[in-house]
């Protein structure tokens, strides 16, 4: 998909989909993908309902898909005009457009998924003619199955806040994601306060303002040093589960006025895209199932105890806002439902 090749998602008991994603398409690759036969869009119910077309079909998951009929006018253009959410103020629309049930749901809904995993945009052109390399939606399923997750190796890793520290890797046959625990101090026999940290390049690395992570990483380092043991686990699931680029994607549409919550459903995502049953399966290989979580978000509360993990503490995690993240921390308050 990210070379621009098309591929066909087989689900059982539904016609093959075969697709182009839009986002490394381009016009010659769609001329040869669609030949002589229209094409449809099929797109994510969050981006189409930032483009007012969910009025014609009402689905109220942001994952859920939405295809829309082919017209005469459709190109390249316009396809891309549909993708992308940082066109939408530069691009007029050229409707009406028309949207259709897909005709096949199963393998609609697991390609917006699979665009995810990719890091591209949940876009793609529908409709070519021959059958192409085949990803079944057991595949897919396969890629986010947290029970195939197992430890690659420890060692020690004396850092910075906590030199008696272990290091420990995780990873699974299907997914490149490689996600690593930080074990601070030696059991004491009661649940260790854990924290889970959703990876951010610009912030842990960079220094970003925009948002609290790296702070928050530091901190929690210290809080669980400081509580005699626990356990960091840094969950390769940036930009809370849609990937580096398409974290950035949304970084320019709040440039433009738009708060976290709306620039990830312009750019057909869900909210929030992270699966913490990843973290319960880390905490259950190392032996803990009985946690205090280090924590302002009650999803994450309620995703491991989805997972088999009982929380037997959540423990606020504040810290100071600037004047470069203060939108933001109030959204993740007002909209996701972050607590003290």
């Amino acid at each position: 998909m990210r070379r621009g090749w098309p591929i066909t998602i087989q689900a059982e008991g539904e016609p093959p989909l075969t697709l182009l994603a839009i986002e490394t398409a381009d016009a010659e690759r769609l001329a040869r993908f669609a030949a002589e036969r229209g094409y449809d869009v099929l797109l994510s119910n969050g981006r189409a309902e930032t483009l007012k077309l969910t009025n014609q079909r009402a689905a109220a998951d942001p994952d859920a898909p939405v295809q829309i009929e082919h017209a005469p006018w459709f190109d390249m253009a316009l396809a891309t005009a549909l993708a992308d959410p940082q066109l939408d103020l530069a691009t007029p629309m050229k409707g009406p457009f028309r949207t259709i049930a897909p005709g096949s749901p199963r393998a609609a809904t697991a390609a917006l998924r699979l665009a995810r995993i990719a890091g591209l945009l949940p876009a793609y052109v529908v409709g070519g003619s021959e059958v192409q390399d085949v990803v079944r939606v057991e595949d897919i399923d396969a890629h986010e199955d947290a029970t195939r997750l197992m430890i690659a190796v420890r060692a020690r890793l004396p850092v910075a806040q906590a030199e008696d520290a272990e290091i420990v890797a995780f990873r699974s046959p299907e997914s490149a994601d490689e996600h690593v625990a930080l074990v601070i101090g030696s059991s004491d026999g009661t649940p260790p306060l854990v924290r889970l940290h959703s990876e951010c390049l610009t912030g842990d690395v960079l220094g970003s303002l925009k948002c609290d992570c790296g702070p928050q990483l530091d901190a929690a380092i210290r809080a669980i040093r400081q509580a005699g043991w626990g356990v960091l686990l840094y969950l390769r699931q940036e930009g809370r589960g849609i990937g580096l680029i398409n974290k950035l994607r949304a970084y320019a549409l709040q440039d433009q006025g738009f708060d976290t919550v709306d620039a990830n459903t312009r750019l057909g995502f869900a909210i929030d895209a992270r699966d913490f049953g990843v973290a319960a399966r880390m905490l259950a290989l190392l032996g803990q199932e009985r946690v205090r979580l280090l924590t302002n978000n009650p999803a994450k509360v309620a995703g491991l105890e989805a997972a088999g993990i009982t929380v037997v503490e959540r423990v606020p995690h504040a810290l100071p806002a600037n004047p470069h993240n203060e939108r933001y921390l109030a959204t993740k308050r007002d909209r996701t439902g972050h607590q003290l």
